[in-house]
């Protein structure tokens, strides 16, 4: 199986939006659908993530209004009210003011080789009840860059690569200092890096440029340099490679001031695992091949660090996790490589070339 795809054919942001919006409509009512069960299931009220929405939506027409303008046009094509897809672009927001917890997540390698193009692959884990809200979208800028994302039906990128050479990996993580003042969501951060940073330097720039209410990390990759950037209401640190040129990200934060903040230590050990499985397995994740660096990654608990999340349906759903995608960025091409489910299920003939 692969994910949906959809290529636009406008330029204009809201244009843009709408288009999307009406190609996607029944995908998007079902993600925003997905999440509502998701934020009553954590104990959120309806009004409360309306106005979280809406709060999302001031804070990126502050920060990004073109961008503000594309989400106002995607409501627009499916359907909905904008505070809506607000609400499915503020997601990570949302559950960091619920103060949800949970024990899936991303583990992303990156390796710089002394010859040829950066060598990466990352798990992406989230709730088994949204596996089919991610969709491949490919979009052009007046500029000519062209932009290919991972994300999901309504939110304005995640996981992504462009045609100027630059692309980002991304897990969440959590600080003490999240708050509920709900601030500019981190995936419209990630969206700005793949449309305006030609470098590592000018994607920090533009992560500090944003008042934020949650954490994440996003590790931004070029042809000659990559930093995971990790971002909290409490600053932005951006980490460089190893001098081997390995850079290796989880959940939980690898900066020393930001850790002294990080949450992860008690609610999520098994980020640590993970790391543990990445730090011990570089050579295999160094490798000129992408399935053999997704075969890296596979590991199971409790035999070892659960890089390759499944989940388990005893639990209620905002408790359940599975390993939806494994990615791999191709920058000399711009373009993605994406097989759905985990590692243990990677093989030569699962990769979706986008």
């Amino acid at each position: 199986m692969t994910f949906p795809t959809f290529t636009s054919s406008q330029t204009d942001p809201r244009a843009r939006g709408k288009e999307f919006g009406t190609h996607l409509r029944k995908r998007i009512a079902a993600n925003l659908a997905g999440y509502t069960d998701l934020f009553r299931a954590a104990g959120a009220g309806d009004a409360q993530v309306r106005a979280w929405g809406e709060r999302a939506l001031d804070a990126c027409a502050a920060w990004a209004p073109p961008l503000a303008e594309e989400i106002a046009g995607i409501a627009a094509g499916a359907g909905l009210e904008p505070w809506q897809v607000g609400v499915i672009n503020a997601r990570t927001e949302i559950l960091a003011a619920i103060d949800m917890v949970g024990h899936g997540e991303c583990s992303t390698s990156v390796v710089l080789p002394q010859d040829g193009p950066p060598r990466t692959v990352q798990t992406w884990d989230w709730h088994d009840h949204l596996r089919d809200a991610p969709v491949l979208w490919e979009y052009e800028q007046d500029s000519g860059r062209v932009v290919r994302t991972f994300t999901e039906a309504g939110t304005l990128a995640k996981i992504g690569v462009t045609t100027a050479g630059l692309g980002v990996h991304f897990n969440i993580l959590r600080h003490d200092s999240d708050t509920p003042e709900v601030g500019v969501p981190v995936h419209l951060i990630a969206r700005r890096i793949l449309d305006e940073a030609s470098s590592v330097e000018e994607a920090v720039e533009l992560a500090r440029s944003a008042r934020v209410s949650a954490s994440t990390v996003i590790t931004v990759v070029t042809g000659t340099g990559a930093a995971s950037i990790e971002i909290s209401p409490a600053g932005v640190a951006a980490i460089p490679p190893a001098p081997d040129g390995v850079l290796l990200h989880c959940n939980h934060f690898l900066d020393a001031g930001l850790a002294a903040g990080e949450r992860h230590a008690t609610e999520r050990p098994g980020t640590y695992d993970r790391m543990r499985h990445l730090e011990d397995n570089v050579e295999g994740l160094s490798g000129a091949e992408l399935n053999g660096r997704a075969l890296t990654m596979l590991s199971h608990a409790p035999e070892g660090a659960p890089v390759c999340a499944h989940p388990d349906l005893t639990q209620p759903i905002n408790q359940r996790w599975e390993t939806v995608a494994t990615i791999g960025l191709d920058l000399p091409a711009g373009r993605l490589r994406v097989h759905r489910g985990g590692p243990c299920q990677v093989t030569e003939a699962t990769w979706q070339t986008f």
